[in-house]
């Protein structure tokens, strides 16, 4: 099968296109026929090597996983045994971390896939799932949203931010949305009731107040988690330096903060796949590359100034 490989770290430039062999199905796993993958951070993250703490688990010298990429739409080719809520040709989405992603087939576990449903094509979903589940686990799994509260979305245009604006109105929340004033209409279309343009007002200085702060640009400090909002979220990709700076910060508080990586699983990309199916949630697809593509796909998202997601067909 095609796939994209990287043998050591560094840039896009130092991926190929190469023939290596087709996974085989595992225990559990699914067998996916990849039709279209998505773009993130991660992955340039990972290509690179960076933080370099992280490569005590990648690799210390050199990646020990050679296939890149984690967001994929396709379809089950093989089933593994003890398999239970997928079967051959179902059309599904999900994310894998562990990478292997950017290939003909990649052999993912059953419970980071959910089902694409009828109608939305494979670009739409594969656009969805560390973005999608970043946004959803923000806000309800660790920020505790309920209906009729205010949440505050630094960083509301990108990848996740734009899923987190549209999840926050669908479940019934008043959205104040932070990006830059040449966003700012992108960002009202999508359900921004309110939108604050960093390039205009800084919001180190902002008064509002919020239930909610969720910070998925990576630029907040301490005193403006504590400042606007009764319990925050950290996500996105920031520095070490700058994590550690807040969560020391929070240590012998009362103030409700909360940092986490997102993690596949059935029930929340099936609420994802939901929302979508309602037209509640739309992921907006800034450009899509053909597979042979994916280093200048991997580039354009490195420059950090993507308005929702880059996509990747395999057709």
């Amino acid at each position: 099968m095609k796939a994209i490989t990287k043998h050591k770290y560094g840039g896009p430039e130092i991926l190929k296109l190469e023939e290596v062999d087709r996974p085989k199905v595992k225990e559990k796993h699914l067998l996916i026929h990849v039709k279209a993958n998505s773009v993130n951070p991660a992955d340039w993250h990972i290509l690179r090597g960076k933080p370099l703490f992280a490569r005590l688990s990648m690799g210390l010298f050199k990646p020990k996983d050679n296939i890149l990429g984690a967001d994929f739409a396709g379809i089950v080719e093989e089933i593994g045994s003890g398999v239970t809520k997928f079967k051959v040709g179902d059309r599904v989405f999900g994310e894998f971390m562990d990478g292997g992603a950017f290939a003909e087939y990649a052999c993912v576990p059953e419970t980071a896939c959910g089902h694409i449903p009828d109608g939305i094509d494979d670009i739409e979903m594969a656009a969805v799932p560390i973005a999608g589940l970043t946004a959803l686990q923000a806000l309800i799994t660790h920020g505790k949203l309920k209906e009729g509260e205010s949440v505050l979305i630094n960083g509301s245009s990108g990848g996740v931010g734009h899923f987190t604006v549209q999840i926050a109105k669908a479940y019934g929340a008043q959205v104040t949305a932070v990006c830059s004033s040449k966003n700012a209409d992108f960002v009202k279309s999508i359900g921004a009731d309110k939108v604050i343009a960093y390039d205009q007002e800084n919001i180190h200085q902002h008064a509002g107040k919020y239930d909610l702060v969720v910070d998925t640009n990576g630029n907040l400090n301490y005193a403006d988690y504590k400042r606007m909002g009764k319990r925050g979220v950290m996500v996105g990709f920031t520095t070490m330096g700058h994590m550690m700076a807040v969560l020391l910060k929070n240590i012998f508080s009362k103030f409700s903060l909360r940092v986490f990586t997102a993690a596949a699983n059935n029930e929340d990309l099936n609420t994802l796949a939901k929302l979508i199916k309602e037209g509640n949630v739309k992921p907006h697809i800034e450009k899509t590359y053909p597979y042979s593509e994916i280093p200048e796909a991997i580039a354009y998202i490195e420059s950090m100034r993507t308005r929702g997601k880059v996509a990747i067909s395999w057709d």
